[in-house]
């Protein structure tokens, strides 16, 4: 959703009088909020319309608002490779979540390993390492085989294989290696998800040789905010405890999450006098990621602040009776 036309909307209905002027810093700082308040509704509105669903008084077709909702939530689905906590490197089964992270669906572990290393030439699209043997010969066996995972061990992006060119050299689906980069690459086969249990029952379940999590039944506890113990006071962010406790390879484990959205951004050049000069071409520009039709309640959320800043009750009300307005046609 173009971030500009939010702004120019919410401009026009603040400057009322000529006194309603946002600044472009308090805009963005409106913009994220409201943006966070619409996408939490999301699954809000989700679990009503699934209830709906289920007593049959919701829609189907084109007036399916579950599917719909399934959506809009889905475009913010991400995945990543999880990265051991630093202190904690090799030592431990406890693994890091992305800092944008808002909910896991699923975590993988990937068991077989094929190969590790060194990237020790750049080249586009490629990962080269002389130490090592790959198979480019058909008739025998490809190694590693088309498709195998690739994980750059030190930035955490991942790829996958495309072509044994040599026995050095790999053709790779993104180019995410540089010089010096430590590598893993995973078989794509017998990939094993991790099941989610809670805290209360993990004791339990690894007290007892019939329950006890295993790597081909592995299980997977949430933890809370840690902090990195070589960094004292410096937050490293949401983690998760993977059982049994004998997995502890870096980037063995990989979660599909929904993220959160990007924090928008209304960028400007700034001029001696007069109004800020729209820059869409900054590095730190970013449209809302919420869907077109989500616009009028963004700018009606948005204006409630614009109203309480400028002690403007008209802009508030402006804002909270077309918010009432967009929830009561979406019951």
């Amino acid at each position: 959703m173009p971030i500009n036309d939010v702004r120019n909307t919410v401009l026009a209905i603040a400057n009322k009088n000529n006194y309603g002027y946002i600044s472009p810093q308090d805009f963005n700082l409106y913009a994220q909020q409201a943006q966070m308040d619409v996408y939490e509704d999301y699954f809000y509105q989700y679990n009503n319309w699934i209830n709906r669903e289920n007593s049959r008084t919701s829609g189907t077709g084109y007036a399916n608002i579950v599917k719909s909702l399934e959506e809009v939530i889905d475009s913010f689905s991400a995945e990543a490779f999880l990265s051991q906590l630093p202190a904690d490197l090799n030592l431990s089964n406890k693994y890091q979540l992305p800092a944008d992270y808002y909910l896991i669906n699923k975590l993988f572990y990937y068991p077989n390993t094929l190969f590790t290393g060194t990237n020790t030439v750049v080249n586009a699209f490629k990962l080269t390492d002389s130490t090592k043997t790959f198979i480019s010969n058909p008739s025998t066996m490809v190694s590693p085989p088309i498709g195998s995972i690739i994980v750059n061990n030190t930035t955490g992006q991942q790829c996958y294989v495309t072509a044994v060119d040599n026995a050095t050299t790999l053709s790779i689906s993104s180019n995410i290696m540089n010089l010096n980069n430590t590598y893993t690459i995973y078989s794509a086969n017998n990939i094993t998800e991790v099941e989610r249990v809670n805290q209360n029952k993990i004791f339990l379940l690894t007290s007892s040789n019939l329950t006890a999590p295993t790597t081909q039944y592995p299980a997977y506890v949430l933890g809370g905010a840690s902090t990195n113990v070589a960094t004292p006071n410096a937050v490293i962010g949401n983690t998760v405890d993977v059982y049994p406790s004998t997995i502890r390879q870096q980037y063995a484990i990989k979660v599909q999450y929904i993220r959160y959205p990007l924090p928008p951004q209304w960028t400007y050049t700034s001029l001696v006098s007069g109004e800020p000069l729209f820059n869409p071409g900054s590095t730190s520009y970013q449209d809302f990621e919420l869907p077109l039709s989500d616009e009028a309640m963004l700018v009606a959320k948005i204006c409630q602040y614009v109203g309480i800043e400028i002690r403007e009750a008209d802009v508030y009300k402006f804002g909270s009776d077309q918010e009432a307005m967009e929830t009561q046609e979406s019951l």
